[in-house]
């Protein structure tokens, strides 16, 4: 079974910059870089928003971080990164950042992704911005 944890996050001021990290383990022959992934979010009393996608090397933003925040993915043994570094950060940026993988493997699906696409979650890490 595959397993998200996130890590990272915590508050900041406004225009400073954060990174959060998911690691991204388990399921034995789950070949994560041919899987999309992603970071969602969610704000107090908000919907849970797709932030930024990737599927191999090919990320995609939404349009409210595009040219801030910057996703990556690294590579261990069975293991992998999902990796966001979010600059320029605004107090709208506030909410419980979520990485999430989709299976079975495949290219993302186009923007904004479904949510119900994605089929693994982490539990989520707080990020808050204050102005």
């Amino acid at each position: 079974q595959v397993q998200l944890v996130e890590s990272g996050g915590g508050s900041v001021q406004a225009g400073g910059s954060l990174s959060v990290s998911c690691t991204i383990s388990g399921a034995s022959g789950y070949t994560y870089s041919s899987h999309c992934m992603g970071w969602f979010r969610q704000a107090p009393g908000k919907e849970r928003e797709a932030v930024a996608i990737i599927y191999n090397t090919l990320p995609k933003y939404s349009d409210s971080v595009k040219g801030r925040f910057t996703i990556s993915r690294g590579y261990g043994e069975s293991t992998v990164y999902l990796n966001l570094r979010m600059n320029s950060l605004e107090p709208e940026d506030t909410a419980l950042y979520y990485c999430a993988a989709r299976s079975p493997s495949g290219p993302c699906q186009g923007w904004p992704p479904a949510l119900h696409e994605f089929t693994d979650w982490g539990q989520g890490t707080q990020v808050t911005v204050s102005s």
